[in-house]
């Protein structure tokens, strides 16, 4: 499966793994030429799929099938509590519109807590050709290699990732937010998919990364991936990260960043 040695979480990678495997053949092979709408979330433009539905439904039978006490989080429904202390948290499709305009930066997100710490992340993106995964302490991986943060540059020559919210108020903040920050590093992208920016961070491809709103299945994995690379990850100032704030950097940049965005007003509207 890769040259990582046996970790005490063998089993839960191994199954993560395989689910995402299989939701990413599924996704890669059987997306129809014209997709349906099956519901709105948050906005008319935050769309979900048939596909993204019949993702999570592989997944949610593919954890039941092999970690049948488990817990589930899913971010199209699926939930269960669970008996064991594990809980996954299940992303089926994040990028969901890139997937529908048949772009590339898609991925299945998946991570395993137990106990509320996540222990195990893997963010698998077909398109892309990319399996990243991560063991705490067992450090992040891509395609079996070990991945390492980039060597932290000046803030001014930082390239780095963000996202914007689909509601459209949230976006407009973002905007401005963006057009501040950007005189302060070398460039800014957008990806539409926080799992792959927080891995492209593991691997070097950005130096950091900042997005409000999103949610535990967007950065579950991701934030795990670029935590074993070396990276640093929270919220605003002395807090971890999540939907109000999620940043994450190689160090020498984080600790630039994180406080900037505080300043700038990253974590609200």
């Amino acid at each position: 499966m890769t040259d990582q040695p046996d970790t005490p979480h063998a089993e839960l990678l191994r199954v993560a793994l395989e689910a995402a495997e299989r939701a990413g053949a599924l996704l890669r092979d059987e997306r129809p030429a014209s997709l349906g709408v099956a519901a709105t979330k948050t906005s008319p433009i935050d769309v979900v799929t048939e596909m993204d539905l019949a993702s999570e439904k592989l997944i949610a039978a593919h954890l039941a099938e092999h970690r049948p006490d488990d817990g589930i989080l899913g971010e199209e429904g699926a939930s269960t509590t669970g008996t064991s202390g594990v809980r996954w948290i299940v992303d089926p499709i994040d990028g969901t519109v890139n997937y529908l305009y048949g772009r590339q930066d898609w991925a299945v997100s998946i991570a395993a807590e137990l106990h509320g710490e996540r222990i195990v992340g893997v963010v698998s993106s077909p398109p892309r050709g990319q399996v990243h995964h991560a063991v705490l302490g067992g450090g992040a991986w891509l395609n079996g290699e070990r991945l390492r943060c980039r060597p932290s540059p000046e803030l001014g020559q930082a390239l780095v990732g963000t996202g914007f919210a689909y509601v459209q108020e949230r976006k407009e903040v973002q905007a401005r937010l963006f057009a501040e920050l950007l005189p302060h590093v070398r460039d800014i992208r957008r990806s539409g998919s926080a799992a792959l920016d927080l891995c492209d961070v593991a691997a070097g491809r950005l130096d950091a990364f900042y997005e409000r709103g999103t949610q535990a299945w967007d950065h579950a994995a991701g934030d795990l991936i670029a935590r074993e690379a070396g990276a640093l990850t929270g919220g605003r100032v002395g807090e971890i990260g999540g939907p109000e704030l999620m940043v994450a950097a190689s160090p020498g940049v984080f600790e630039r960043l994180q406080p900037l965005l505080d300043e700038l007003g990253a974590w609200h509207d």
